[in-house]
C-alpha cells in the first residue's frame, strides 16, 4: 500500500513534480492558439500550416494517450513520466528553433507523443504514491494547480509573443523540464502494476493515430479538390475501419469495444464529441479573430480569454456537487445551450470590438456553460462503467474530446470557405468567423438534444470524480484507477 503523506516533505516534492509535468502539457494546449498569427507571419505559413500547428500535436496525443498510461503501469510510472517530460521538452526545443513551418509541424507531432506519456503519468504517480487517506486531497491540489496553469496559459502566451517572441512559447518548457526531472528522480518512488500483462496494443494505437492524421489531412487540404486528397480521406476511413476490427479481435485491446455496451457511456461520449468539437473550433478561431479582426495584441487577446477558465476554476467543484443532487441530464442539457448562446454572442466581435461590451459578455456566458457541463460530464462517464474500468473510461473520454477538437480545427475553415491566406485579411476572416460560430452553436444544440434524450441518472453508490477543480478548456479532466 502506498504510504506517502501529503504533509511530508516527500509528499510536497511529489506534488510539485506532477504539477510541473502536467502544467507543461496544459500550458501548451492553451498558449499556442494565441501565438498562431505571429507564427504565420514569421514563417510565411498558410492557414493550413497554422491548422497543422495545432492538429499535429493533437493527432499523436489523442491517438497514443491510452497507450501511454498502459506503458507506465507496465514499465514503471516514474520512468515513463520522466521519459515523457524529457521527450516533450526536447520536442519543445525543436519547436522553438524551427526554421520553417514544416519543421514546426513535425516537432509538434513529436510533442504530442511526449504529452501522451506524461499526461496520464502525472495523475498515476499521485494515485500510486500517496496514502489512501491523503490521495483525494493530493489529486485536488494537482487538478487545482493544473487549472491555474491552464488559466494563466493564454495570458502568458500573449506576453511571450508580444515580448520575447513566439518561440518562447515552446522554449519555456525546457527550464520547466530541467527542474521537474531531477526532482522526480530524487523524490518520487517508482511504482508499477503487477497485474499488467499481455501485449501492448501498438497496432491499435498506430491505426487510430493514422486514421486521425489521414482524415485531418483530407479535411485541411480538401480545398484543392485533387484526387490525392480524396484518396487520403478514403485511406483515413479505411484505417478507422481497420482500427475497429483490430480492437474487436485483440485479447488485450487498447480500446475494448465491450465498454460501449453501456448505453450511458456511449451517450456521454457522443455528447463529448459534439461539445469539444465546438470548443476546439471556438478557441482556435477566437484567438485569431481577436487579433486579425479586432486588432488586439497577442497579450490583450490572451488576457481576454481569462474569464472562461477563471469561472471554471472557481465554480467547477460546486457544479459537480449540484449535479450529484439533480442528476446529470439537466446540466448536460443546459450547459451546451449556454455555450451555444455564447458563440452567437461572439458575432458581435468585429473590427475594433470593445472588450467590455462585445467580448466579455460572450466569454462569461461561455464560462458559465462550461462550468455547468464539464464536471457532470466527467462524473457521468465514471458512473456509467464498473468502478474497475473508471480509469479506462476517463482516458477514452479524454481522447475523444481531443480527437473532436482536432477534427473541428480541420473542418471549420473548409466549411466556412476560408482561403489559404484568410488570416491575413481582416474582412475575409471576419466573414468566415461569422459563418463558423453558428455552426459551432448548432453542434452544441445537438449535444444538448443528445443529453436530454439519452442521459439518465446513474445508479447510487457509483464512482465519483476525484478531480473536482479544473480549468482546462480543451479536454475533460483525467481520472485514474483507485489504488488501495
Amino acid at each position: 500500500m502506498p504510504d506517502v503523506r501529503l504533509a511530508s516533505p516527500q509528499g510536497k516534492w511529489i506534488l510539485l513534480t506532477t504539477v510541473l509535468g502536467s502544467s507543461m502539457a496544459l500550458l501548451d494546449s492553451t498558449v499556442v492558439n494565441v501565438a498562431l498569427p505571429r507564427i504565420g507571419q514569421d514563417l510565411g505559413a498558410s492557414l493550413a500550416a497554422l491548422q497543422w500547428t495545432v492538429n499535429a500535436y493533437l493527432v499523436t496525443l489523442a491517438g497514443l494517450i491510452l497507450l501511454g498510461g498502459s506503458l507506465g503501469d507496465r514499465y514503471g510510472r516514474r520512468k515513463i513520466f520522466v521519459l515523457g517530460v524529457v521527450w516533450f521538452a526536447s520536442a519543445s526545443l525543436l519547436c522553438g528553433l524551427a526554421p520553417t513551418s514544416v519543421v514546426l509541424i513535425a516537432a509538434r507531432a513529436l510533442q504530442g507523443i511526449g504529452g501522451a506519456l506524461l499526461t496520464p503519468g502525472s495523475l498515476a504517480l499521485i494515485q500510486a504514491s500517496f496514502h489512501p487517506d491523503d490521495r483525494s486531497r493530493a489529486v485536488g491540489f494537482w487538478s487545482g494547480f493544473g487549472g491555474i496553469g491552464a488559466a494563466v496559459g493564454p495570458f502568458l502566451g500573449g506576453w511571450l509573443v508580444t515580448g520575447p517572441g513566439w518561440r518562447w512559447v515552446f522554449l519555456l518548457n525546457v527550464p520547466l523540464a530541467l527542474l521537474c526531472v531531477p526532482v522526480a528522480l530524487r523524490h518520487v518512488p517508482e511504482s508499477a502494476d503487477r497485474r499488467a500483462h499481455g501485449r501492448f496494443d501498438v497496432l491499435g494505437a498506430a491505426l487510430g493515430a493514422l486514421a486521425l492524421a489521414l482524415v485531418t489531412y483530407a479535411l485541411i487540404e480538401a480545398r484543392s479538390g485533387t484526387l490525392a486528397v480524396a484518396l487520403t480521406g478514403v485511406a483515413g476511413l479505411a484505417a478507422g475501419v481497420a482500427f475497429v476490427r483490430v480492437e474487436r479481435h485483440r485479447p488485450d485491446p487498447m480500446l475494448p469495444p465491450d465498454i460501449f455496451a453501456s448505453r450511458q457511456f456511449t451517450a456521454v461520449n457522443l455528447v463529448t464529441l459534439c461539445v469539444y468539437a465546438a470548443f476546439g473550433g471556438f478557441f482556435f478561431l477566437t484567438a485569431l479573430q481577436l487579433q486579425v479582426v479586432a486588432g488586439y495584441s497577442p497579450l490583450a487577446a490572451g488576457t481576454a480569454l481569462l474569464p472562461t477558465t477563471a469561472l471554471m476554476l472557481l465554480f467547477s467543484s460546486r457544479s459537480g456537487a449540484l449535479a450529484d443532487r439533480t442528476g446529470p441530464r439537466l446540466p448536460l442539457t443546459v450547459g451546451p445551450l449556454l455555450c451555444a448562446a455564447a458563440m452567437l454572442l461572439m458575432l458581435r466581435v468585429g473590427p475594433h470590438a470593445d472588450y467590455v461590451t462585445d467580448v466579455l459578455p460572450a466569454l462569461l456566458v461561455m464560462g458559465a456553460g462550461m462550468v455547468t457541463l464539464v464536471a457532470p460530464l466527467t462524473a457521468t462517464v465514471l458512473a456509467s462503467v464498473d468502478a474497475s474500468r473508471a480509469g479506462l473510461a476517463s482516458g477514452i473520454n479524454n481522447a475523444a474530446a481531443r480527437a473532436a477538437g482536432l477534427l473541428a480545427v480541420a473542418a471549420l475553415p473548409l466549411l466556412t470557405g476560408m482561403g489559404p491566406e484568410a488570416y491575413r485579411s481582416a474582412a475575409a476572416f471576419d466573414s468566415s468567423f461569422d459563418r463558423a460560430m453558428p455552426i459551432c452553436a448548432g453542434v452544441l444544440v445537438l449535444a444538448s438534444a443528445l443529453a436530454f434524450t439519452l442521459v439518465r441518472r446513474p445508479a447510487p453508490g457509483c464512482r465519483h470524480p476525484e478531480c473536482r477543480t479544473h480549468g482546462n478548456v480543451t479536454s475533460p479532466p483525467l481520472e485514474g484507477e483507485r489504488r488501495g
